[in-house]
């Protein structure tokens, strides 16, 4: 596959790398990164031809968007695709917390990040992103976490977001969501471009390969897929320790994990190239961003999107049944 092979996003004009790169890890995601490594790792990326960068206010509560902020500045605007969410506003420590929050950010900035579905806190928390990433627009606007807020989210975020696209401070939006089932909704009811699933179609977990991918292919909704290692396993493998959604993994998911681990060793196949690879061949899906914390690991990433996958690999996988027989797979 081709990394930086370009593709547009939903009929916006909008074109992405195939490969992007998520700015979770640079917010501090178990461990802090230091300024000097993430400044590297998202030039390394530019020089590597990916132009796609996928971040958000709750990422290392704004470490994130200044550190690619920083990064980008430098860069011709219009090479670039920048991508940040609204949904969680950043207030002062003194501004209490929302439990709902998960993250396990490291060295983060005396800030809290509160859920605010509000008009005034979206076109707020919208402005601040544009401050801390130095840019007068963004070109990808997201509806984050929506989960337990349908109602405020269609009725009242979405307009705002048509309102932001139609002044053309935004080129597309969206929503990014850990579930597939609220995103076919979205995808049903409303007017997007492109919809993030994160951690919802790889290789241990098809959910959105039953209703959300084929309404996004009949529609011309790009989806992004986000969290392809599902927070760790995927990119360790099945050890003591490994995380899946953000928690220990359950021993079935370990079990289920050293099965594909396997198939690899029996094809030769790494285990984070399939990860990589394997969303990708489904024909709604326009691109990926896997985070990286570091030079090493995206290069890495680069490295692994490209190496060449046997048929056989996968096609062994499902006659083990531990890919769907009806998932697309990619094919040299």
């Amino acid at each position: 596959m081709d990394s930086i092979a370009r593709v547009e996003i939903g009929r916006t004009g909008l074109k992405v790398s195939r490969l992007g790169f998520g700015g979770v890890p640079l917010g501090g995601l178990y461990q802090d990164v230091s300024q000097e490594d993430a400044g590297a790792t998202v030039r390394r990326a530019l020089e590597l031809g990916i132009n796609y960068f996928d971040t958000a206010p709750i990422y290392g509560f704004g470490k994130s968007e200044i550190r690619l902020g920083r990064e980008l500045a430098a860069c011709n605007r219009d090479s670039i695709v920048v991508a940040t969410k609204v949904g969680y506003t950043l207030l002062s420590e003194t501004g209490g917390r929302d439990d709902k929050v998960f993250h396990r950010f490291a060295n983060v900035p005396p800030m809290h990040p509160v859920f605010d579905f509000s008009y005034d806190g979206i076109m707020r928390t919208f402005e601040e992103s544009l401050k801390r990433l130095n840019l007068e627009r963004v070109d990808i606007l997201n509806i984050h976490d929506p989960d337990e807020h349908w109602e405020e989210a269609i009725g009242i975020v979405y307009p705002a977001l048509h309102r932001l696209r139609s002044d053309g401070v935004v080129r597309a939006i969206g929503v990014g969501m850990n579930q597939a089932e609220m995103l076919a909704r979205f995808a049903r009811e409303g007017d997007f471009d492109c919809l993030l699933l994160a951690g919802r179609y790889t290789l241990i977990d098809h959910t959105g390969l039953r209703e959300l991918l084929p309404i996004c292919e009949e529609k011309g909704i790009s989806v992004i897929i986000g969290g392809p290692y599902n927070s760790g396993i995927l990119a360790t493998g099945a050890r003591s320790g490994a995380t899946y959604n953000y928690v220990d993994a359950s021993p079935a998911m370990l079990e289920r994990v050293a099965a594909i681990e396997a198939v690899c060793g029996r094809h030769q196949v790494p285990l984070q190239a399939a990860a990589l690879q394997f969303p990708m061949a489904h024909p709604a899906v326009a691109a990926i961003i896997p985070g990286a914390r570091s030079v090493a690991e995206v290069e890495q990433n680069c490295r692994l999107f490209e190496l060449p996958i046997p048929l056989d690999f996968w096609e062994e996988l499902q006659h083990l049944h531990l890919l769907p027989p009806e998932a697309p797979v990619p094919r040299a």
